[in-house]
Formats: C-alpha cells, structure tokens, sequence
C-alpha cells in the first residue's frame, strides 16, 4: 500500500478512536433515570410501581397543570378571608386539568446507606373512555401556563395522544349506577309481555313498514321451520335493498337475522312487532366495542330457551361494561394505591396539589375547607410540605441562609451533593448530606445529568430529596427503625409540622388538615410583610363598576369626606373595576350601604353635589358587604373583570333585598367613633407588589 493511500486511513482512524473517547468520556453521566409512563405501558408500570411504593418509606409527589387562575380576581389577595382563599383554590382546581403526575417512592437502604429513589412521570389526559351520552371533559388553559410547560420542552403530543384516562370514584359509581339502572330496564323490558301495546301508530307510513316487517319475518320464521335445505331461501327478499337489511346469521347457537340500515324509530318498531306478534322470536340489541353495533331477532325453541338467551345477553353485556368501567378507572389506580397503603406523601407548595387529586380522582372538592380536610384525611393521613418545613424549621432557615424555599433554589442548597453525584463523605459541612441513589429498571445511578426541571417525575424526586435532607438536618436517624420501614409520622422532630399546608400560594395562611381550621406560622421566613394593618372582614365592603378613572386614594377621601377622617382604614384595588374598602368600624359598613341607596333613589341637587356623587356615579356603581364578595369568589362564573362576575353572580334583585336588610337593622349614627392610628391604602393597576409576583412566579415553577 502506498504512502498516499495508508496516511489518508490512518488519520480516519485516529479521528474515529478520539470521537470514540470523548463520546465514552461525556457518558460517564448519563442521563437522568426517570421512568416515563403512558397508557402503552401503565399497565406494567403499576404492577412494579406497587411494589415500589409498598415497600417505600416516603411517596414525593408532584402536577402540572394547564392553568392556576381563571382570572385576575381570583388570584389570592392579603383581603381574602380564610374561607374565601379555599373557594378560590377550588375554582382553579375544578377549571384546569392536570396533565402531568410524577410519582417518587423513597426507601432507606441501611446496608447501602443511602435512599433508593424510583421516580415515575406519568403522562395524564381527560379522555373520555365510557361512551355516556354526555358532553366530553372540558377544561381550561392559561396561555401563562401552556407557554411556562413549551419553555420547559413539555411534550403536548404524548399528553393528548397517549396520556393515561382515569375515572374518579364518583365518577366510577355513577358509571356503575347507570349499568344498574341498564340491568333494571331490560328485565322490565323483558317482563313486560305488553310492551308497546295501546301505542297509537302517528301516522300511515309506521302502519305500513310494520306491515311489512311483521310480513318479512314471518316468512323468515317459516322458512326455518321447512324440513328442507332449500327452503331457508325464504327468509331472504330479492331486492338487493333487502339482502343488505336482513341477514340470516347465527347468535348464541341460535339463527337469528342480523337488521342493518334502519333508523332508530324504525328498530322500535321492529322491536315492537317482535313483542306483539311472534312468541319465538326476541329482539336483541348487541353491544360492540364502542355503543351497540348489531340489532339482531333470535329465534328461540320455547320460552324456556327465550328466558335463557335473555339471560345470557342481560349478564354479558353486564361483564362487559363493568370490565370497561374497571379498565377506565385508569391513573386512578395509582391514586388507589397511594391512599390504600396510607403512604406518607411529601411535596412542595402542594394544597393545591392535594386538591386537584382529590377532585380528579376521589370526587367534587366540598363547599368548605373543614369539609374538605374531614374527608381527605380518611384517604391521606400524613402529608408533609417541604416549603413549610423549610419556613418553620430555624434549623434549615439556618442551613438556607434565608434564601428562596421555592423548589428549585431548595434542592440547590440543601442537595447540593446529590446534583454533582458527590460521595456522602466529601460534604465539607457540618452535617453530612443524605445519598440518594436512582434505580429504574433494576439498574441503581449516583450518578447523572440534571433532569428536566418542571417535569413532575423530577420535580417529585426533587421534592423528596430536600425532605430527606431536611429530616438529616433535623436529627432524624434513618437507621433507627431500620430495616422496618421508617414511621416517619410518628417522628417527635416531624409531628409539627405534619398535616399542615399553604392554603395560598403567595400568602401565609396555613391549613390544619386534621382540624381544618387556620393555624398561625411558625418562624420568622413564613410571615411575609404586611401591607396592611389587621384586617376585620366584616368592615370590609366591595365596590365596583365605579368611574375607572378613579384611584384608590380619591375614592378613599370621598368616602372620608363623609365619614370622618379616620373611617377607612384601606383601600385595596382587585383590578380595575373593583376595590376592597377595609372601615375602621363594622357601622361604617351598614352606614355607607344605605346612604348609597338613599342617594341612588333621590333626584334632587343635595345627591348630585354629596361628596359621594363621584364614586356613584348616578346609580351605576354597585357596592355589597364581604359575604357577597365570598359568594362571587363561590361561584364558577369567571369573567375577565371582577364587575362583570359580579353584574352575573349577585342578579338584578341583589339591590332591593339589601336595601330591605339595611332598613331593617336601623341606622346606628356617627356617634361613638373613635380614630384610627394606622391608615394604610393600597393602590394599583394589577393586584400584586413586585414582591408578590416573584412568589407567585415561583408558585408557578412549583406547581407548572
């Protein structure tokens, strides 16, 4: 071989063995194991998975939804009353869908050391599996949410065409309700001997085809009760139309005739001259696959063999609609599954999680929060957050150095060994870090590339991580109930902070899921500034459809202006056609209410020059007590504008009924009122301080 022709091939080679190492060298990471789940493999997926979780100490969780508000006012507001922020978390949950579940049971490893984590993301969608008659799943979606899930490479695509269906147990008894109903419809059906008899025929045409019906199938009776081969012909009509309609089959060992090409009307009234005309002959309907596919009429050798073919049809048609009601109940399973096993269920942020799996899979979410909680714990007896964790711990304040709980800035600080696949001995801190190890498919990694973030199986591993690591810093010995399965409901350093959530996401109100009432925060990172001073809700009167060139500060000194000085406290605005009025007293409430009728239905020239005319606006401003406000945020209807909800939620008799109850509580004077130290307002065009969208951006990387 010459020089030209060997140097050309060794320079391949050299080249092809370089790319070959560095390809092999760039490996040594691989991947994030994350098990994907769609409806092609979910089957396989559950069986391994309720190994998994059986076995596991602790169960992360994580959603993604299409969307957290349905409109600028239903965000959650520093003026929103316990009871109000729970009906507003329950608007968003029964609008959007959940689209994503990542599912990551924990187990601790006292040989190994370490966690063994099996992170799940399963692909969920709506679909409609049982054919019911009813309208399709209808869901919202915020263009803020669809873009935050593209932004993070969310796959639509495998959502919408293979993501897993499911049923709620509500959902499941109601499925299961109607087949009941079914099954008590045919056997009346069936013993109703006089059916469709004393009908009046509606007009010639139905006494003609039933004519000929009644004709066609006595001929084809007698033609299967000829002692010759040949003479079955007859049950077939020469007309090509015919052949197509009328088909001589076999069902159940039985002859029959297979109808095709008939309406609805017309295959009652076949049924109907079955009935009425021929004791050997049974109408049936056959159910395919997705709604009855075949209208058959059986031939049967006495009553006895026509009670037995009822029979029969009756069960397998039952069998059948229960299997698909059972393989419809979908993702649910794994919902099943996690409530059944009484897992501790870990996640971030995450009421508003827990309110879309009970609304999603359990059954519509009740009127209030106690209700809400009285029924959830039944299912879900320990539920930890770890943003509450981190807030109420002085411990992990500490180790964070005060920083952002959101999930992300969490797993940085506090896992910081485990993204880089740090050995447990090279944490250079004063409190080693928990290993965790991954292991999909029967292969354990400590080592990998950072997963897609806001994927819910990773933002679910994620999650568990920060709670391991929390329960290290808290002194939690793993290996003390090892190798039973740790109970870390039982745990002294854990117990208070179990059972306790965010009711909203930017606000720190906390919900007791054992009591379901509000519960105060512990530690100084879980009470954010206030802007206002102690709001007393029933002082609290909403003000809409106003002049939208007035601002929060004018329409406070024109309420003052009357009132006194001191009579408002503070004036928020929801958006720009509504505001929260905050009195220093409950009388103002009833007070201003009154006098805003009294004006409306003057006409003379002291209601056009009161300092109040500029707010009213010659009777187009509406004004309510807090209660209605909460029965606006109660209802389903969702407008853009608050005052357009507002206009459709409270109706055009709202204005006499509260005229009559304001009458009749009597006008209680201007004496007696006493000033106010702290007079704060609270004015602009949206609904949030900067402050206030940094934390709901970072709900939204949470929960999206």
């Amino acid at each position: 071989m010459s020089k030209k022709q060997w140097l050309p091939r060794l320079s391949s080679a050299l080249s092809r063995a370089y790319c070959s190492s560095s390809a092999s060298s760039s490996s040594s990471s691989t991947s994030f194991p994350l098990k994907h789940v769609t409806k092609s493999n979910f089957e396989s997926a559950l069986a391994e998975l309720r190994t998994h979780v059986r076995a596991a100490d602790f169960v992360a969780i994580d959603l993604e939804m299409t969307g957290v508000i349905s409109a600028p006012w239903r965000e959650s507001f520093e003026f929103d009353r316990f009871d109000v922020r729970y009906l507003k978390v329950k608007d968003s949950v029964e609008k959007f869908a959940v689209v994503q579940f990542g599912v990551c049971p924990f187990r601790w490893d006292s040989q190994r050391q370490s966690f063994i984590a099996r992170p799940h993301n399963f692909f969920v969608f709506p679909r409609e599996e049982l054919l019911s008659g009813g309208p399709s799943h209808e869901f919202l979606c915020q263009t803020s949410s669809l873009e935050f899930l593209a932004k993070y490479q969310f796959d639509f695509n495998t959502c919408i065409r293979e993501g897993i269906s499911y049923l709620s147990r509500g959902q499941e008894d109601e499925a299961l309700r109607r087949l009941t109903l079914h099954d008590k419809r045919l056997s009346d059906l069936s013993n109703n001997s006089e059916d469709g008899e004393g009908t009046p025929l509606p007009n010639l045409t139905d006494v003609l085809f039933i004519n000929r019906m009644k004709d066609k199938l006595s001929k084809w009776r007698s033609g299967l009760l000829q002692t010759t081969k040949n003479d079955t012909s007859q049950c077939h009509d020469t007309s090509t139309d015919s052949k197509q309609q009328f088909q001589t089959v076999f069902f159940k060992m039985r002859p029959a005739v297979s109808l095709s090409g008939f309406t609805s009307h017309q295959l009652n009234l076949i049924r109907m001259v079955t009935k009425q005309h021929f004791n050997d002959l049974v109408y049936i309907r056959v159910c395919g696959e997705n709604s009855w596919s075949e209208q058959l009429v059986v031939y049967t050798d006495a009553e006895s063999d026509k009670a037995l073919l009822l029979t029969e049809v009756k069960n397998e048609y039952h069998r059948d609609a229960e299997k698909k009601i059972k393989a419809a109940i979908g993702f649910r399973h794994v919902i099943d599954l996690l409530s059944s096993e009484k897992k501790f269920i870990v996640g971030h942020n995450c009421f508003l999680d827990i309110a879309h799996v009970y609304s999603k899979f359990l059954g519509p979410l009740p009127s209030t929060a106690e209700e809400f909680v009285s029924s959830l714990n039944k299912h879900f007896p320990c539920i930890v957050d770890t943003k509450i964790l981190l807030n109420s711990s002085h411990l992990l304040q500490k180790r964070m150095k005060k920083a952002s709980t959101s999930l992300s800035s969490a797993y940085l600080l506090l896992c910081r060994q485990i993204t880089l696949g740090v050995d447990n001995g090279s944490n250079s801190g004063s409190c080693p870090s928990v290993k965790v190890e991954v292991e999909m498919d029967d292969t354990r990694s400590t080592d990998w590339n950072s997963g897609a973030k806001h994927e819910a199986g990773y933002d679910a591993f994620m999650t568990g991580c920060i709670f391991a690591q929390a329960c290290q810093h808290l002194g939690i010995d793993f290996n003390q109930h090892s190798p039973s399965p740790l109970n870390l409901a039982l745990n002294e350093n854990l117990e208070k902070h179990i059972n306790r959530l965010y009711l909203s996401w930017i606000n720190s109100n906390i919900i007791d899921l054992v009591t379901g009432k509000q519960i105060d925060p512990v530690g100084s990172n879980s009470r954010p500034s206030q802007r206002f001073s102690k709001i007393v809700f029933e002082n609290v009167v909403l003000i809409w459809r106003f002049p939208s060139k007035l601002k929060a500060r004018e329409i406070k000194e024109c309420i003052c202006k009357v009132f006194g000085p001191t009579s408002v406290a503070s004036v928020f605005r929801v958006d720009e056609s509504a505001v929260l009025v905050h009195f220093s007293k409950p009388e103002f409430v009833s007070d201003f209410l009154l006098l805003k009728e009294t004006l409306e239905g003057s006409n003379d020239v002291i209601s056009t020059v009161h300092p109040l005319s500029g707010i009213l606006d010659r009777g187009k401003t509406c004004a309510a007590d807090y209660e209605t406000y909460k029965e606006i945020c109660r209802s389903p209807v969702s407008r853009a504008l608050l005052a357009d909800s507002a206009d459709d939620v409270v109706g055009l008799g709202w204005r006499r009924k509260k005229t009559m109850d304001l009458v009749g509580e009597g006008h209680r004077g201007d004496e007696g009122r006493t000033s106010v130290d702290e007079e704060e307002e609270y004015e602009s065009s949206g609904s949030c301080s900067s402050r206030d969208v940094v934390e709901v951006e970072e709900m939204r990387a949470t929960h999206m």
